[in-house]
């Protein structure tokens, strides 16, 4: 996973970056991401009649079995999304800053560039904002664009594929949750883990420093920021 010059030739050869947006492109410790799980679990509470304490235990369970948290909803409630969307992602960007470092990186970085989120655009959309990098972007393909199929369903990802015209084998993806890189990295694409975090490749509540899956991970990355500046360095 060292990044040789024949993988940084590749890396910079590419014709597309495909960025996840929460704890990818901000820090982790912006805590933005602690907001929507409290949110969502006062909407299980509400929504289903049970404590903050068992509401919490189901938005973790449905996480990690259904990829979302409101896919299990879906699946198993037949919660309508929109309202869950809407109430969870009501949050404060307050700790979200423009990023100059990361503006510049993106600017000197080649290729198209495409938010890839589990999340609705607008949220999305809202956070680029606040981080002064929206014009670097093209398109944001949200789960509402995915039908509400989360990544790591791999059907989200061909129809991500088909909706850009990707060539997977020139395109890169960069995310925080190993595990959905490996449909990713079935296609054929790069595949980049931003593990700053605390993803571990089992869980997402793991130890930032363990090992990462050697089949669908190619590039481990602390700091993103640093890591495109050092890529993209003359």
């Amino acid at each position: 996973m060292d990044q040789t010059a024949a993988s940084k030739a590749r890396l910079l050869e590419a014709e597309t970056w495909v960025f996840d947006l929460d704890n990818t492109l901000y820090p982790a410790s912006s805590d933005v991401f602690a907001q929507i799980d409290e949110r969502m679990t006062r909407y299980i509470s509400d929504f289903l009649n049970l404590t903050l304490e068992k509401a919490g235990e189901l938005r973790k369970a449905y996480f990690l079995s259904h990829g979302t948290t409101m896919r299990g909803l879906m699946n198993h409630h037949a919660m309508e999304p929109g309202p869950f969307l809407e109430y969870v992602h009501d949050i404060d960007l307050g700790n979200v800053f423009p990023d100059p470092s990361l503006d510049r990186a993106l600017s000197r970085l080649p290729g198209r560039k495409i938010i890839y989120t589990n999340g609705p655009a607008d949220h999305a959309d809202r956070i680029m904002d606040r981080l002064s990098i929206s014009h670097h972007f093209e398109a944001v393909f949200d789960i509402i664009g995915a039908d509400y199929l989360p990544k790591p369903e791999p059907k989200a990802y061909e129809d991500l594929v088909e909706r850009f015209g990707l060539r997977p084998r020139k395109t890169v993806m960069v995310e925080d949750l190993a595990r959905n890189l490996a449909p990713a990295a079935a296609l054929g694409m790069i595949t980049v883990w931003v593990r700053n975090a605390g993803d571990d490749p089992g869980d997402n509540h793991g130890d930032s420093h363990g090992p990462a899956p050697e089949t669908h991970v190619h590039h481990v990355v602390d700091d993103l920021v640093a890591w495109l500046g050092r890529l993209t360095a003359d």
